[in-house]
């Protein structure tokens, strides 16, 4: 039986990007850690007033990004957001990425903070990513996981991801590296396509959702257009570059953006009963 995480059943199954300001140290960084928690804290509120229910944080401002490791300051600065978040918006279903592949760090966050999962890069295999070559971390975070008791914090993890060349791993299909995944005790694994805002191929989401009992998420480019055809297939859907002004990551939320695809996915959700 096809295993799946409580909070996704309880879900819309939409989960809400938001890209935290550049933080202290980092080349972008212009602005206070009060002024980077006031814009998380603006951007969550937009989200939850559309009744959107789980909220993924993230550092995709920090370029350039260093490979698998963070300053103390962004571990210490994002604690700080996520705890300001949880605090607010305490009923909502709260997950934090570090970039880039900074797992260990992001699960010492999500434990302060009380959130409910991380989004792991680089859990199985290894690829080239922008930052060099990322070697596979699934047993180092999973045991860190268990060394500080934090072991209801779901690991849900990238598969073949984007912005990342798989040469190494060519001859390892993406449902293989799925089920790779899953054998190692991934919580859920995320089809993306091949950049941020890129939609995942369908057919590929398929063979993963054909080769794992584990929950599979999509993550990038689901549009308002596009979200009939992948609601079915994944258990829930990372949505942030459509949520923004023009569509690019980097803007500002644009309310009517959030208001007409929350539109979209409650029409869907009428005529099925829910995603599946």
């Amino acid at each position: 039986m096809k295993k799946t995480l409580s909070f996704f059943e309880k879900s819309n199954g939409i989960i809400a990007m938001v890209h935290v300001r550049a933080l202290p140290g980092t080349p972008k960084h212009e602005s206070g850690i009060q002024r980077i928690i006031d814009t998380a804290l603006e951007e969550a509120g937009i989200y939850a007033r559309e009744g959107i229910e789980m909220l993924l944080l993230e550092n995709m401002h920090d370029v350039p990004y260093i490979n698998r490791s963070v300053g103390p300051e962004v571990t210490a600065s994002m604690t700080a957001v996520a705890q300001a978040v949880k605090k607010e918006f305490p009923n909502k279903v709260c997950g934090i990425q570090i970039l880039a592949g900074a797992n260990c760090e992001a699960l010492a966050v999500a434990h302060a903070a009380q959130l409910d999962f991380i989004r792991a890069e680089g859990f199985v295999f290894a690829h080239t990513a922008d930052e060099g070559i990322m070697n596979a971390d699934a047993g180092r975070l999973l045991r860190y996981r268990s060394q500080i008791g934090a072991g209801n914090i779901k690991v849900i993890t990238d598969i073949k991801k984007k912005h990342s060349a798989h040469s190494l791993t060519a001859d390892v299909s993406i449902a293989e590296t799925a089920s790779a995944a899953e054998y190692f005790l991934s919580d859920g694994v995320i089809v993306t396509g091949r950049s941020t805002g890129c939609p995942a191929d369908i057919e590929e989401l398929r063979a993963v959702r054909n080769a794992v009992d584990i929950p599979v998420l999509i993550g990038s480019g689901v549009t308002a257009d596009n979200v009939a055809g992948y609601f079915p297939l994944a258990d829930a859907l990372i949505v942030g570059s459509w949520f923004k002004k023009g569509g690019h990551w980097a803007n500002a939320i644009d309310p009517a953006r959030v208001a007409r695809f929350m539109e979209k996915v409650n029409g869907i959700r009428d005529i099925t009963g829910g995603k599946e």
